[in-house]
């Protein structure tokens, strides 16, 4: 082969290791996603239960089902900022709920709100029921955020939330665990709209590994493409 020949069918190789490396990479975030999936629905299919008697560690908490009543505090919510449903921008609106048993306090995901700048809203509009009755899945608070997510200019909306500031905002205990509300937006007029369920698909990864591997399979065609070209070429120089 000449030179230039080898040369393309050794780049052409490495770019055909590289597509494969990149289809076996996304074989196991598939494996993972469904690994991930099977936990979730294990979890949700367990007995709802309150805040306090999650398990300590929060990354076994995360996602099992809650059911809690309380008192809103309307005055301590907060309002998150930058999100989106169905392609409209909104906010989430964050409430902290006072439990009637007593004991550390419990942020709510009361849902979502259409915002035209997905940062402010008629909060009053947004009222629902002072006491209330919480049926959805626990998720942890994320903790210290690198940059301050409170906005400078309105104390209610933050850009995510942050368990060192809200132990800064909020003049009593707070649960490390949030809940996001799951029961019916309609139960009330001022309800923003429920958020679902957490989305058990598989996502794109079996998709993207077909590509790459299709890509690597590709490459492979070309070297031997370019094998048999210079074979040929060989052959009728020879002759």
């Amino acid at each position: 082969m000449s030179r230039s020949a080898i040369i393309a069918a050794v780049i052409a190789l490495a770019m055909a290791t590289l597509f494969a490396r990149l289809g076996v990479w996304q074989v196991h975030r598939l494996q993972e996603r469904r690994a991930l999936n099977a936990e979730l629905v294990s979890r949700m299919s367990l007995p709802p239960t309150s805040v306090a008697d999650l398990p300590t560690d929060t990354a076994l908490a995360a996602y099992r089902l809650v059911e809690m009543s309380g008192r809103y505090d309307y005055d301590h919510q907060i309002i998150l900022t930058g999100r989106s449903r169905d392609g409209a921008p909104g906010v989430y609106i964050v409430t902290p709920l006072i439990p009637d048993s007593g004991g550390t306090a419990v942020l709510v995901n009361r849902g979502f709100v259409y915002s035209p700048d997905a940062a402010t809203i008629s909060i009053p509009t947004w009222y629902e029921p002072e006491h209330a009755t919480v049926a959805g899945y626990a998720r942890p608070i994320p903790v210290r955020e690198r940059s301050d997510p409170r906005s400078q200019t309105n104390p209610m909306a933050w850009r995510a939330l942050d368990s060192a500031r809200i132990a800064e905002t909020i003049p009593y205990a707070v649960a490390r665990m949030y809940v996001v509300d799951l029961a019916p937006g309609e139960r009330s007029e001022g309800a923003p709209a429920r958020l679902s369920a957490p989305s058990l698909d598989e996502g794109p990864h079996k998709s993207y590994a077909i590509q790459w591997f299709s890509f690597a399979a590709i490459a492979l065609y070309g070297v031997g493409y370019l094998v048999w070209l210079e074979t040929r070429r060989k052959r009728a120089v020879t002759v």
